[in-house]
């Protein structure tokens, strides 16, 4: 896999491209190093990264044990150190699930989207990132 970076303004915006797609993301830096709000940062797409992995292997587990689905969202936060470089120390991912699902089956689909199958979870966790979860139904 590959991506590449390309640069749009003197600043630090950046539109970032994947040899896999042809979707492109724009990446903008803090204020404090010139940034001008035109793209998320970093370390937001880290958590973007970790939202998105868990929630597909969510999504198809719940698909394949015939739970009626009709919404996911998801909301990952998570809180970084004082000390540069200001890496996650924790992160929390709140499933937010609707329709006609089980709460047992659903648990359990969490338990193996988030620990088993994510491997953006995985890349984090080896790092010592303290990594939870929460499910909520309707």
């Amino acid at each position: 896999m590959k991506v590449a970076l390309q640069r749009i303004n003197k600043a630090v915006h950046f539109e970032a491209s994947s040899e896999l797609s042809s979707v492109k993301v724009n990446i903008d830096g803090s204020d404090a190093i010139g940034g001008e709000g035109k793209g998320v940062r970093p370390m937001e797409l880290v958590l973007m990264a970790l939202g998105s992995c868990s929630v597909f292997d969510l999504t198809t587990i719940l698909q394949k044990q015939r739970q009626e689905i009709e919404d996911i969202q998801v909301e990952v936060s998570g809180d970084r150190r004082e000390e540069i470089p200001n890496i996650f120390t924790k992160i929390h991912i709140n499933f937010i699930l609707k329709g006609n699902i089980d709460e047992v089956k659903a648990q359990k689909a969490a338990e193996l989207a988030v620990k088993k199958y994510c491997s953006v979870h995985d890349m984090l966790a080896a790092g010592g990132v303290d990594i939870t979860y929460s499910l909520k139904i309707n």
